[in-house]
């Protein structure tokens, strides 16, 4: 096992990290922007160092100060958690040139299932379902509307080398199509430095399913369950629950195989996680894969009774992984909400400040990831997550009850400070959220009977 971990990011999931390593009996060194110099993970790591100014570009994602002081501590390992560099192959390869771990998949693993298109490609290799669409990045507006109007509206135009649910455009309308296409262009290029662009078949009312993985450098792979996450909100996810609800059995463990399956074709390493599309026929598509630890991985934790950030550590060691297929078993429904220091009075605006009250909820079951505490001053410089709750029931009815009761009894305040929480709420009250037959649409429908009211 390593002696000494890199933490390279910031926030509740640096935090987790550091609890995962001082559990393994791994020493870990934090490093912090100079916003972040009253973090919780600073005042919890081994070591600490200070590597730049507030803007990501000159601290967290700036990889010469990273690697310098992973060698400088002698960290001989660096956890890149979600976010940031953590699926930056350039990253990885510099990581191991100067022979520290890097806790991910190889860089040439990385490097092709960050290409939406060779993942896709790939996908299809290994007899994946696929959506409609191009297999391969399409250069001229013309090419692309030919396959748009082949496959018919609607239609999602995305950045190849996309994630984190930016560049992409939703075209309903074939008129629309050539403006939509260079705006995405124009988007994917100020945004990943890449303008190559694909076309798929866009699904309004399909569910967001995902299929947790780990697989070792020597084959072994075995799926933990699936996860639901359909709420979201311009693509990014505010709720997520475990397992999926409604879903056939059969469906289930075909979508898990499908996902250990094209972890072994491409040589997968460590924890990672398969994207599907479910549509009301009950088909379901492969998406993408995002090759690092989830924001939503406790829900899986808490399902499975696995340390999924302690296997990443186990697997980037060399060993094997322990598991079988038949030693993954789930107990129970999860749900996880996403606190974040946002207005939704104002299209969700960031609304950041000074804590002047912190107190997560508590109780039987629930857990609450979170870097903030009273006295703490949300930046302005990163993303507003605040914390995740997750609640765990032998039901989903139970859970949903719980849930509810911890977000009532969180308190948050400070002057300019609002949160998610109400609205998170408002969201697990509706009827489709209740029924659990929701789709993506979900949250379009909450805002649309709040601006009614």
């Amino acid at each position: 096992m390593f002696e000494k971990v890199l933490i390279a990011n910031r926030g509740e999931i640096a935090l987790r990290i550091a609890r995962a390593a001082r559990e393994l009996g791994i020493r870990t060194v934090a490093v912090y922007s100079s916003e972040d110099a009253d973090s919780a993970v600073v005042r919890c790591a081994d070591e600490t160092v200070h590597i730049g100014p507030p803007a990501a570009s000159r601290s967290y994602l700036y990889i010469p100060a990273l690697v310098e002081a992973a060698l400088r501590t002698g960290a001989d390992a660096v956890h890149p958690g979600y976010g940031f560099l953590s699926e930056d192959a350039d990253f990885a390869e510099v990581c191991r040139a100067n022979g520290i771990a890097f806790i991910g998949p190889p860089a040439d693993v990385i490097r092709r299932l960050g290409d939406k298109t060779a993942a896709r490609a790939a996908m299809a290799s290994v007899g994946l379902p696929l959506l409609p669409g191009s297999l391969r990045p399409l250069g001229t507006a013309t090419a692309a509307q030919a396959v748009a109007d082949d496959i018919g509206y609607p239609v999602i135009v995305k950045a190849a080398a996309g994630g984190g649910g930016r560049g992409m455009t939703i075209i309903h309308d074939p008129a629309d199509f050539a403006a939509a296409y260079r705006d995405t262009v124009a988007r994917a290029r100020a945004l990943f430095g890449d303008p190559a662009v694909f076309v798929e078949r866009y699904l309004p009312t399909a569910r967001h399913v995902e299929v947790q993985v780990l697989a070792d450098r020597y084959g072994n792979a075995v799926y933990v369950g699936d996860r639901d996450c359909s709420v979201q909100r311009r693509h990014q996810k505010l709720i997520e629950e475990a397992p999926a609800p409604h879903l056939p059995a059969a469906l289930r463990a075909r979508m898990g195989e499908a996902a250990v399956r094209g972890a072994q074709a491409v040589g997968y390493v460590g924890a990672g996680t398969f994207e599907f599309l479910v549509d009301d026929a009950g088909d379901f598509s492969f998406m993408e894969v995002n090759c690092r630890i989830q924001v939503e991985h406790p829900v899986t934790e808490i399902l499975s009774g696995i340390d999924l950030v302690q296997e990443q550590f186990h697997i980037a060691a060399g060993r094997r992984l322990t598991l079988r297929q038949e030693d993954v078993e789930l107990r129970g429904a999860a749900i996880e909400c996403r606190i974040n220091a946002e207005d939704p009075e104002r299209d969700f605006a960031p609304a950041p400040g000074p804590l002047t009250e912190f107190v997560p909820a508590g109780g039987p079951f629930v857990r609450v990831d979170t870097h903030a505490y009273q006295g703490y001053r949300v930046p302005v410089s990163y993303d507003s997550l605040l914390a995740k709750v997750v609640a765990w029931a032998p039901t989903r009815d139970e859970a949903l009850r719980r849930m509810d009761r911890a977000l009532a009894e969180f308190r948050v305040a400070g002057p300019g400070v609002h949160t998610t929480l109400g609205f998170l709420r408002s969201v697990m009250d509706e009827p489709a959220f209740r029924s659990g037959k929701y789709s993506t649409s979900i949250v379009s429908q909450v805002l649309g009977m709040r601006t009614d009211r």
